[in-house]
């Protein structure tokens, strides 16, 4: 099944301002708000060993799911030109909220360069539901979105599809308060309904939400399937990738405030082993 979300053809980009590394490899940049992207960003890196990967977590502005789509769009524009500028041929957006706002913006602003953007896994969702009932879990501007709506009506016009916003869940990922007890009686209040009303396939609508699959599936337990879609963006990575594919499997890590944090997240999310591939530890960047 193809992937459900848009690209472009691979083209030559250039652009002025300093690289990260030293030569003339190309690098494929990653960005989101703060760590959620990571979890698409572990996938690429499983797909892609040798690639050198930056990524870019707005931290300063962290989360994106409250802000308007004129400021995600102001956002991402800045961090996608600041990406190019920093050697990168291939651009991921590893946000649902960003990507439903401004991707468009984004290629428009830069046609030449291929891009990937995350979008809800509606389409592998309801293609594989039994029971002709899917959910969606999502931020509040998601869930708002006129992106999601049209992927509800292009890839799920024969299944029911219930929408639930699931505020402050990125930001429980962001604080890496994970464990809490009480968030698992907050998700229960969610889902319960969902279950008992016949969903079988419940989507995670924000990256950061894959992150906390270790309180979610025993809640859903054998009623239904968590749906996200890191292992498809990775794959659409490495159709996309051409010269950035071989690089030295480096990772370079910035973040717009609190670099710190985002170091510290790596192995709190379970992510040490991507600690091996950085030269040097996140650093602080303006875009």
């Amino acid at each position: 099944m193809p992937p459900h979300f848009l690209v472009v053809e691979i083209a030559v980009v250039i652009a002025s301002g300093s690289r990260v590394a030293g030569d003339d490899r190309q690098m494929i940049g990653v960005f989101d708000s703060g760590l959620g992207g990571l979890s698409v960003l572990a996938a690429i890196a499983h797909a892609l060993p040798q690639a050198d990967l930056l990524y870019f977590a707005d931290t300063a502005h962290v989360p994106y799911g409250d802000k308007t789509d004129a400021f995600i769009r102001e956002r991402v524009l800045a961090i996608g030109k600041h990406l190019v500028a920093q050697g990168c041929s291939l651009v991921v957006v590893a946000c649902n909220t960003a990507t439903a706002a401004a991707v468009a913006a984004f290629r428009e602003l830069l046609p030449a360069l291929p891009v990937v953007g995350v979008e809800p896994g509606v389409k592998p969702a309801a293609a594989a539901s039994l029971s002709g009932r899917i959910a969606v879990l999502a931020t509040v501007s998601t869930t708002r979105s006129q992106r999601l709506a049209d992927l509800i009506r292009r890839h799920a016009g024969g299944v029911q599809v219930d929408v639930v916003a699931c505020d402050g869940w990125a930001t429980r990922v962001e604080t890496l308060h994970l464990d809490d007890p009480g968030f698992a009686a907050e998700a229960r209040q969610h889902l319960a309904p969902l279950l008992a009303a016949g969903a079988d396939q419940i989507v995670l609508g924000c990256t950061h939400y894959a992150f906390l699959r270790p309180v979610l599936e025993p809640l859903v337990s054998h009623q239904a399937a968590l749906v996200d879609v890191a292992d498809a963006v990775a794959r659409q990575c490495v159709r996309l990738a051409g010269a950035a594919a071989v690089g030295g499997g480096h990772l370079a890590l910035f973040a717009t405030a609190h670099p710190e944090r985002l170091q510290a997240a790596l192995p709190a999310l379970g992510l040490g082993r991507l600690c091996a591939r950085q030269t040097q530890a996140a650093r602080l960047a303006s875009a």
